[in-house]
C-alpha cells in the first residue's frame, strides 16, 4: 500500500510525477522560475540563429500536382506571376473589333508597359483570347522578377489600369491574376487575421478577470499560455529544418497554445485557491493541487498531444506542420503547468489576490467564511463532507445535476437524443476547396472580376496546366506528342481551347495550359481533368518512352487534396481514437471510462460536423454568421477540427473525470463521488469554456469563410462538450454505470498500472496531526477499503 509520509515536512508528499515536480518547484522557486525563463529565452535564440524552413509547394501535396511542382522546381523554373486585364463591352453592340474596343485594348497594353514592372504582354488579337460573344478580350502579361514579391509590386500596374477604365465609359476595365488577387486579400484581411489573434489574449484575460475577481490571478494563465506559445514559436524554427513549418501551422499554434496554456493554469490555480478556502495552509493547498490537478494536466497534456500527432498521417506538408507545431505548444504548456507554475504562486502567495475588482471576488469572500466554518468543524473527513458544502462549487450546476442524477435515464435520453438530431446533417455533408466567390463572397470587386471572366472564358482563369519532361524535349516523336496531346484536348471534349505550350529547350520541359470545360463549376471541371488524364494523355503523351507529364492546376490541386484528405481520414482517426482509448484504459485502469471517453467525445465532434454542415451547407441560420451561399464546407475543416476537438475535449473529460475518481478514492459512493466531481469542477470548466468559445467565435466574425467556418466549428462544439456532454450526459452515464465505471477484466490487469493516488493528500490532512503515515485509500465504515473497483482488484 503506498503511504504519504508528512513526519517531517509537516505537508503531505506522495509519489508521483506531478506530486514530486510541484513539490521541487515550491521548494526551489527561484530555481524554477529562473529555467523557465532561460527555457524560453533559449528556444527563441536558437529559433532565430537557426531561421524557420517553411513547406515548400512542392511539399504540399503528394501525387501529379506536387510531381509538376517538383520538376518545374529541380529545373530552376518559376512559375511567373501571370496578369490578365479583362476588357469587356457593356453594349451587346460593341465588339472586340469595334473601333473604341481596339483603342482600348491598346491603351491598356501601353499603360502596363510604361509601368515598368511587366513583361510578355500578349494583343488578345494575337492570342485569339476573344470571347465566344466577341464582347470580350484578355490582355495577357506577366510580372518581372521574382513572383513571391509580385503582390508587392503590383500596385503600379493596377492603378495603370484603374486610369484607362477612367477614360473609357462603356467599357469593364479590370485586372486579375496572382499578384493582384494576392495584394487584395492582403489589404482586406490581412490585418483582420491578425487583429483576431491579437484580440485573443485581452478577451481571455478578461474572462479570466471576472473569474478570479483579480488581477493577478487573471494575469497568471495568460502569462504561462504567452510563455509557452513564445517558446515554442523559437523550437519551430529549430524543427522546421526537419519538419518545414508554415504561417498557418502558426496561427493554430497560437490558438491551441492560447487555449491548452490558459486550461492548464487555470485548473491548477482554482484548485489552490479551493483547497485553501477549504482552511489549507498554502503550502498544503499548493501540494494537493500538483498531487491533483498537476497530474490531470499532464494525463490531458499527454492526451492531446496524442490528438494532435494524428495530423502527422496525413501526408500534407501543411497538415504535418500544424500537428507538430500543436503538439509541441501543448507539451510547453503542460510541463511549464506542473514546474513554474507552482513556484509562482508558492513565491505569491496572498499576493495573487492583489488587483481585486470590487463585486468580482466573491469567492474570496465566500474563502473567508469556509475557513470560518471548516476550523469549527476541526477538518472532518471528507466524505463526511456533503459535496455542496466545499468552496468552489456551482450552484447552477448543482440544481441541474441534482435533476440528471435524480432521472438519469431522462437526461440520457435528451441529452443523447439532442446531440444525435444535431448531428444528422453531417451525413450529408459536402466537402470541397471554396471558390473564389465562395470564400469571399462578392464584397470585393476582385470577385466579381473573377466571375466574369469566367463566365466569359470557362476555364480560362486557371487553366489546367501539363508539365512535360523529355530526354529531348525536341525529338520528333515527343513533338508529334505534344502537337497530338493539345489537338486531342479540343477533340475530346475536355477544353474549348486555345491550348497554349511554352518550351523550355535548355531544361527540356514543355509546359502546356488547357482551359478545362467548366471553368469554376468544379464538378463539371474536374470531369474534364479526367478526361485530360485518363485518355487524352495516356493517348499521346503516354505512348512516347521517357516522357512524364503530370497535370496540376487549380483544379486539379483541389482534386488531389481532397483524395488525399479523404485517404487519410480513416489512418488519422484510428490513431487518434486507438490512442486516446489506450490513454484512459492507462491512466484510469478502468474499461469503461476509456469506452465512454471515446463514445462521449464522438458525440461531441459529430455534433460539431452537424452544426456546419447545417449553417454553411444547407444555409439554415446563415445570415447570423454571413455566411449566405456557400453550399460546401471547406475540404481540409472536417479532419482539422476531428483532431483539435478530441484533444480538447479530452481536455475537459480528463479534469472531471480525475475529480470523480479523486472523490470515490476517498470514500464516497460512485454517485457521490459524480456529484462532488462534476460540480466542483463545473466552474473551472465553465470559465475554460468560455474563454476558448470567446476566442474562436473572433475568428468565427472573420470575412474568410474558411476562417468563419473554422471559429464556428470550434466554438459550438466546445460548448457543446462542456454543458451537454460533461453537464448532463457523462454524470448521467455514469450514474446508470455506477460501480461499473471502475471496471477492468481480469484478462487486462497485466497492464501497465499509470493510476496514482495523489487524490490521498487531501485525505491525509487531517490524519496527518496524529500520525506519520496515512493511508492512500480510503477507509470505509467496515474497515474495508474503498477502491477495489477502481484499481481492478477483487475484494
Amino acid at each position: 500500500m503506498r503511504t504519504v509520509d508528512s513526519a517531517r515536512t509537516g505537508a503531505p508528499r506522495v509519489r508521483g510525477i506531478a506530486a514530486r515536480a510541484g513539490g521541487w518547484s515550491a521548494r526551489h522557486r527561484w530555481a524554477a522560475v529562473t529555467v523557465w525563463v532561460l527555457f524560453v529565452v533559449l528556444a527563441m535564440g536558437l529559433g532565430s540563429a537557426t531561421g524557420r524552413v517553411d513547406v515548400k509547394e512542392s511539399d504540399q501535396l503528394s501525387g501529379e500536382v506536387g510531381r509538376a511542382v517538383q520538376i518545374t522546381e529541380d529545373a530552376g523554373l518559376k512559375d511567373p506571376a501571370g496578369e490578365t486585364v479583362l476588357i469587356q463591352a457593356d453594349s451587346p453592340s460593341v465588339k472586340a473589333t469595334s473601333p473604341e474596343f481596339r483603342s482600348a485594348v491598346d491603351a491598356v497594353m501601353q499603360a502596363v508597359q510604361s509601368t515598368g514592372e511587366v513583361t510578355a504582354v500578349t494583343s488578345p488579337y494575337v492570342t485569339k483570347t476573344i470571347s465566344a460573344d466577341g464582347r470580350s478580350a484578355l490582355v495577357q502579361f506577366e510580372m518581372r522578377g521574382d513572383p513571391e514579391t509580385a503582390s508587392a509590386r503590383v500596385e503600379p500596374v493596377l492603378k495603370a489600369v484603374d486610369k484607362v477604365q477612367g477614360e473609357h465609359d462603356g467599357l469593364v476595365i479590370e485586372e486579375i491574376g496572382s499578384a493582384s488577387m494576392g495584394k487584395t486579400f492582403e489589404d482586406a484581411f490581412g490585418d483582420d487575421f491578425q487583429r483576431a489573434e491579437l484580440s485573443a489574449v485581452p478577451v481571455a484575460l478578461g474572462i479570466l478577470l471576472i473569474a478570479f475577481g483579480a488581477l493577478v490571478a487573471a494575469l497568471l494563465p495568460v502569462a504561462l499560455a504567452i510563455t509557452a506559445i513564445i517558446a515554442t514559436m523559437g523550437l519551430m524554427g529549430v524543427v522546421s529544418h526537419l519538419q518545414p513549418m508554415s504561417e498557418t501551422a502558426n496561427s493554430v499554434m497560437l490558438l491551441v497554445g492560447l487555449a491548452v496554456g490558459v486550461d492548464y493554469c487555470l485548473f491548477y490555480l482554482r484548485r489552490e485557491r479551493e483547497e485553501r478556502a477549504k482552511g489549507r495552509d498554502a503550502r498544503t493547498a499548493l501540494m494537493i493541487a500538483a498531487a491533483t490537478s498537476g497530474r490531470a494536466i499532464i494525463v490531458s497534456g499527454v492526451t492531446v498531444c496524442v490528438a494532435m500527432a494524428g495530423m502527422l498521417f496525413t501526408g500534407l506538408a501543411e497538415f504535418e506542420a500544424m500537428g507538430l507545431a500543436s503538439l509541441m505548444v501543448v507539451a510547453v504548456a503542460m510541463v511549464g503547468s506542473v514546474t513554474v507554475l507552482p513556484a509562482l504562486l508558492s513565491l505569491l502567495g496572498e499576493r495573487v489576490e492583489k488587483g481585486r475588482v470590487p463585486f468580482l471576488n466573491r469567492l474570496k469572500r465566500s474563502a473567508g467564511t469556509q475557513r470560518k466554518s471548516t476550523a469549527r468543524d476541526n477538518h472532518p473527513h471528507p466524505s463526511a463532507v456533503r459535496p455542496g458544502d466545499a468552496s468552489g462549487e456551482s450552484r447552477v450546476w448543482r440544481a441541474v445535476l441534482d435533476s440528471v442524477l435524480r432521472r438519469p435515464w431522462t437526461a440520457l435520453v435528451i441529452a443523447a437524443g439532442a446531440l444525435t438530431a444535431i448531428a444528422l446533417p453531417a451525413v450529408g455533408m459536402h466537402t470541397q476547396n471554396l471558390t473564389l466567390d465562395q470564400e469571399f463572397g462578392s464584397s470585393l470587386p476582385i470577385v466579381r472580376t473573377y466571375e466574369r471572366l469566367n463566365a466569359a472564358f470557362p476555364g480560362g482563369a486557371d487553366p489546367a496546366r501539363v508539365v512535360v519532361k523529355a530526354d529531348d524535349i525536341n525529338a520528333a516523336p515527343v513533338r508529334q506528342a505534344l502537337a497530338d496531346f493539345r489537338e486531342q484536348a479540343v477533340a475530346s471534349g475536355a477544353s474549348r481551347g486555345p491550348v497554349d505550350m511554352v518550351t523550355h529547350d535548355a531544361e527540356n520541359i514543355a509546359v502546356i495550359d488547357v482551359p478545362l470545360v467548366g471553368g469554376s463549376d468544379q464538378s463539371r471541371a474536374v470531369k474534364s481533368l479526367d478526361l485530360l488524364r485518363d485518355q487524352v494523355r495516356p493517348d499521346t503523351l503516354g505512348k512516347v518512352d521517357g516522357v512524364e507529364a503530370p497535370i496540376t492546376g487549380q483544379v486539379a490541386g483541389s482534386k488531389d487534396f481532397n483524395d488525399q484528405i479523404v485517404g487519410a481520414v480513416v489512418p488519422v482517426f484510428a490513431f487518434v481514437v486507438v490512442f486516446a482509448f489506450l490513454l484512459m484504459l492507462l491512466c484510469f485502469r478502468s474499461l469503461t471510462i476509456a469506452v465512454t471517453s471515446i463514445v462521449l467525445n464522438l458525440l461531441s465532434v459529430g455534433a460539431a460536423y452537424g452544426i456546419l454542415t447545417a449553417v454553411f451547407q444547407h444555409g439554415w441560420g446563415a445570415s447570423l454568421v454571413g455566411a449566405e451561399g456557400v453550399g460546401a464546407i471547406i475540404s481540409w475543416l472536417p479532419l482539422f477540427l476531428f483532431v483539435i476537438l478530441f484533444g480538447l475535449s479530452m481536455d475537459y473529460h480528463v479534469f472531471v473525470v480525475s475529480r470523480i475518481r479523486e472523490a470515490r478514492l476517498q470514500g464516497r459512493s460512485t454517485r457521490d463521488a459524480i456529484a462532488h466531481g462534476v460540480v466542483t469542477t463545473a466552474g473551472v470548466v465553465t470559465s475554460a469554456a468560455v474563454i476558448m468559445v470567446a476566442v474562436f467565435a473572433i475568428f468565427g466574425t472573420l470575412s474568410m469563410q474558411s476562417m468563419k467556418q473554422m471559429g464556428v466549428g470550434l466554438a459550438a462544439a466546445v460548448l457543446i462538450d462542456a454543458t451537454i456532454i460533461r453537464g448532463v450526459l457523462l454524470p448521467a452515464v455514469m450514474a446508470l454505470l455506477d460501480e461499473r465505471n471502475w471496471y477492468l477484466p481480469r484478462w487486462l490487469r497485466w497492464l501497465p498500472d499509470l493510476t496514482h493516488d495523489e487524490s490521498a493528500v487531501a485525505d491525509g490532512v487531517r490524519d496527518d496531526r496524529t500520525s506519520g503515515a496515512i493511508p492512500s485509500r480510503a477507509v470505509g465504515a467496515t474497515g474495508e477499503t474503498q477502491d477495489s473497483t477502481l484499481t481492478g482488484q477483487s475484494r
